[in-house]
């Protein structure tokens, strides 16, 4: 099996590069030699001249708040790009992996968010992932779509690197908490991966082609998340102002953003779990656990 990486250097792309190596041969190419999703024709020459028997896209434009301003850029790579990647992996006969977002929903529905619910976005990102994620499927490509939230890591920034750097310097954080999610570990998203590419090589896998929910169990808000992460550097000895009753809540509408987000993040992972036979861990002790990778 030859697998072609791209993004290889983002918290999920990071991970990855690990996860798949059992697999086969893993390339991961870099931008600069032609793995770059503004360039789509480039792009298309690269699988050409790898040939590979899977392409997983873990590169995308992920700057969410800019992307009301630079929402041509955030279409091309994240819409545009993998339009172009499924038309030839098509052509090819090759799968895709994608990672979409749970940005593709408006956040209004009471419960759990499942596949088959219509994507509705509220902002430029969430819109230009719907269109990747709709593309891709109206391709007919062999793919693999993982919708994805939350996603943390001990590479690369994310919210547990900001609240480690605000509680060193405030005694008082204020976070949101009329947002709720589940705080996903990269790790466990290259994980699953992993386990998906294996599942769909063996025959009849060719059936499991479709999008899937990808979440850790459980659920928490921003501030609840905040909480977990200052008692664990605590924990580890790291000097801290803040603590996490120290860690007051928000309204949304109290800390203003380009771009809105969704009140509701919760993905419903049955499908996920049923077809590839997974337990997905809760989501506390990987922070836990990312949080000690962090401050060493």
């Amino acid at each position: 099996m030859k697998i072609v990486l791209l993004g290889r250097d983002g918290q999920v792309g990071w991970e990855l590069r690990r996860a798949l190596a059992p697999l086969g041969q893993v390339v991961a190419p870099a931008r600069a030699e032609g793995a770059d999703l503004t360039k789509p024709r480039e792009l298309c020459a690269l699988v050409d001249r790898l040939a590979p028997d899977i392409v997983v896209n873990a590169a995308g434009y992920t700057a969410v708040d800019r992307a009301e301003t630079e929402h041509d850029l955030a279409w091309q790579v994240n819409a545009t790009a993998p339009a172009a990647l499924a038309a030839r992996l098509r052509e090819r006969g090759a799968w895709l992996v994608h990672y979409s977002s749970d940005y593709v929903y408006d956040g209004t529905k009471d419960g759990a968010y499942r596949e088959d619910d219509r994507p509705c976005p509220i902002n430029a990102y969430g819109r230009s992932k719907a269109a990747g994620e709709q593309a891709i499927l109206e391709s007919r490509c062999r793919a693999l779509v993982f919708r994805v939230g939350w996603v943390f890591g001990a590479h690369r920034d994310n919210f547990i690197k900001t609240i480690l750097r605000l509680g060193a310097e405030r005694e008082t954080l204020r976070v949101v908490n009329d947002q709720f999610g589940a705080p996903t570990g990269a790790e466990l998203i290259a994980d699953v991966t992993a386990h998906a590419l294996h599942a769909i090589a063996v025959p009849g896998g060719e059936g499991l082609a479709g999008v899937y929910n990808l979440v850790a169990a459980g659920e928490t808000h921003w501030q609840d998340y905040a909480r977990v992460i200052l008692d664990e550097a605590a924990a580890c000895g790291v000097p801290l102002k803040a603590t996490s009753t120290t860690v007051e809540g928000i309204a949304s509408s109290a800390y203003p953003t380009q771009a809105r987000r969704p009140a509701n993040s919760r993905l419903d992972t049955a499908k996920l779990r049923a077809a590839f036979r997974l337990h997905l861990p809760l989501w506390e002790d990987p922070v836990r656990r990312a949080v000690r990778e962090i401050v060493g």
